[in-house]
């Protein structure tokens, strides 16, 4: 497979199989991330790996699963095996940092998916009680935590009709509507319409 059609193959995951991912993948996504270009190579983010069966339960209730979907949250039978929580060190005066966090989570997206793992990014999160449930210190802004697991869904990308919002179909299959390439793309100009 392609670095690109790894690109097409990626869709968001939310349920997932019971099967530990090994920590050496783990940190292959953060180092990943680490290696992902940085405004002024500021670097103000940092990782917090959590696959530790007793603390993913501190994570998973902390998140906003799936809004679009009524059966958006997984059950615990297909909750993620890991998390990778990303963190900004305000001690490193970094005001553009949200760039480097998209920069690092997408090479994380993707080292993960070459392994075969699916992945969920959150930015809907109960910040002040996951920062509680893990003892993460006040020098931090937690910014993303992306879930991780091994698929037991095959999402599907759909033309966007008129509606962004995600569905399932009667079989379960989830349909993700995505704005068309010509629909996107300028060369040269924008033309008026």
């Amino acid at each position: 497979m392609t670095f690109y059609d790894l690109i097409l193959k990626r869709r968001t995951i939310r349920r997932f199989k019971e099967k530990k991912i090994p920590y050496q993948i783990l940190e292959r996504c953060v180092n990943a991330a680490r290696l992902a270009p940085s405004v002024a190579n500021l670097q103000p983010c940092e990782y917090l790996i959590i696959d530790g069966e007793d603390l993913l339960d501190q994570v998973f209730p902390t998140l906003g699963w799936a809004g679009y979907i009524s059966d958006g949250t997984p059950p615990p039978a297909e909750a993620p095996t890991a998390y990778i929580i990303v963190l900004i060190n305000k001690e490193i005066k970094a005001p553009k940092y949200r760039y480097d966090v998209g920069f690092g989570v997408e090479n994380m997206l993707l080292t993960a998916l070459e392994e075969g793992i699916g992945s969920c990014c959150f930015a809907s999160i109960d910040r002040d009680r996951l920062r509680k449930n893990l003892n993460i210190p006040q020098k931090y802004v937690i910014d993303l935590v992306v879930a991780l697991g091994y698929p037991n869904e095959a999402p599907v990308e759909e033309k966007l009709k008129e509606s962004v919002k995600y569905w399932k179909d009667e079989h379960g299959v989830l349909h993700v509507p995505k704005r068309e390439l010509k629909s996107i793309l300028h060369r040269n100009i924008i033309a008026s319409h």
